[in-house]
């Protein structure tokens, strides 16, 4: 049976009413879109939604923050870079953002020290900074520099075998130095062999374990220092003193016997007795947001036996089933009372604090005393929870407590990992099921369709 020209005529007339209101909706739609900017951030871990650190750092500019995008004329690599600003823009409008080609004008490039395409230059209040690359956490790093109008400065004690801050061995500093730099901070060595004084612009001595004694007068200067009110971050490790009594007996901290060892660490598979684990932090400015459990290897108990003058915090501490090991780290461990072995917890870190009156001038002196400088190393640091949490306490030292907690690690959902059984299931699904779908679908709907 076959349909009538005005049944005909009326399907047309319905199919062109369908079509146009379609064209109409999609029209709508971008006019929508273009007059109404939502975003919404599906993303695991909110990878495109500025985070509660960056946000504290956007809230502190005062003058407008220009970001200059070096990249030629690549309407795709424009876009990335867009995209990835936007949330910037979102938080503050003023953020100002200008495109220049490398090839173009080659002279500002080179004066920018621009290395390759994409690169960043942020300039605020005539100061500029360039991001080590194009993530949140570095281009946050880098407007943090900027806002550092003083430059905070972090004198290395050297000259005695201490751990190296720019070594790049296990055991060294390098990684920790790198961050630090990117954070603002800078660093400067010194050796109080050959300078009698520790420079006034130091706002933290940096003291690791020394491999060599100290001369008596060199640890008077590191007194004179505390006397005049300086900020200290002490690497305590379980090794002989080598000279520190006094400093010790200045600051009234002691340690107790031998190594700390975990029974805890058995439970993540980490075959080291020695390494102690700290999952929580007390409601202490460097440490109340840190969330992620950190790694202690070959760590000293500490015990503060008398500090008047000073107000203690206990900052870290390990587990139960925790205690100072005084034996050989060997067979089976067993905790011995008799031999001083406490049981934990047990503080591997320690917080002082107290108010000076320096040059009339009423200051707060911060230290900090850990018990291990292995979890600062090159070998520890990237380890769960332990650059966050270093990074956070040499920013209290520093007293610039908005900028703790500046995310250090980029989102964990920018990389797709598949195994090359789901990649082959993906090319059979996008190549072979979608298209048989699409095509079984068309011919039932014309079959349909001949039908009415």
């Amino acid at each position: 049976m076959t349909r009538s020209a005005p049944s005909r005529l009326s399907r047309n007339i319905q199919d062109g009413i369908f079509y146009g209101l379609l064209l109409a909706s999609f029209l709508m739609a971008g006019w929508l879109v273009a007059r109404h900017d939502r975003v919404s951030d599906w993303t695991a871990s909110q990878r495109n939604t500025l985070s509660e650190a960056s946000r504290g750092v956007l809230a502190q500019l005062q003058s407008p923050l220009l970001i200059t995008v070096f990249a030629p004329d690549d309407r795709l690599l424009r876009q990335g870079i867009e995209r990835l600003l936007a949330p910037y823009r979102r938080e503050r409008p003023e953020i100002r953002i200008r495109f220049a080609d490398p090839e173009l004008d080659p002279e500002q490039a080179r004066g920018a020290g621009v290395r390759r395409a994409g690169e960043l230059r942020l300039e605020y209040e005539g100061r500029r900074a360039t991001p080590r690359d194009l993530s949140e956490p570095r281009i946050t790093e880098a407007i943090t520099r900027l806002l550092l109008a003083e430059p905070r400065w972090i004198t290395v004690l050297e000259g005695h075998g201490e751990r190296r801050v720019e070594g790049r061995g296990s055991p060294d500093l390098g990684d920790l130095a790198a961050h630090l730099r990117e954070s603002g901070l800078f660093l400067q060595g010194i050796d109080l062999a050959t300078h009698p004084v520790i420079p006034d612009n130091t706002h933290v001595l940096f003291l690791s374990t020394p491999q060599i004694a100290l001369f008596s007068g060199e640890v008077e200067r590191l007194l004179d220092y505390l006397d005049r009110g300086g900020n200290l971050l002490w690497l305590l490790d379980p090794a002989p003193w080598n000279g520190l009594e006094p400093l010790a007996a200045y600051l009234g901290v002691e340690r107790l016997p031998g190594v700390v060892v975990d029974a805890n660490a058995s439970e993540l598979n980490l075959d080291d007795p020695s390494i102690a684990l700290v999952p929580r932090y007390p409601d202490h400015p460097a440490t109340r947001s840190l969330q992620a459990l950190s790694l202690f290897p070959g760590a000293a108990a500490l015990r503060v036996a008398a500090s008047p003058d000073w107000t203690v915090t206990p900052l870290l501490a390990t587990l139960e089933r925790s205690w100072n090991e005084t034996g050989p780290l060997r067979g089976t461990l067993t905790r011995d009372g008799a031999l001083g072995e406490m049981a934990g917890p047990l503080v591997i870190g320690l917080g002082l604090t107290r108010t000076l009156k320096v040059a009339e001038e009423t200051r707060e002196q911060r230290v900090m005393i850990l018990g291990d400088g292995d979890f600062l190393s090159n070998g520890y640091l990237g380890n769960s929870g332990n650059r966050d949490l270093a990074l956070n306490l040499i920013r209290w030292l520093t007293a610039a407590e908005w900028l703790l907690d500046i995310p250090v690690t980029p989102a964990g959902d920018q990389e797709l990992n598949l195994s090359a059984d789901q990649v082959l299931w993906l090319t059979l699904m996008v190549l072979g099921v979608l298209p048989l779908l699409f095509l079984c679908t068309g011919l039932l709907i014309g079959w349909w369709r001949q039908r009415a």
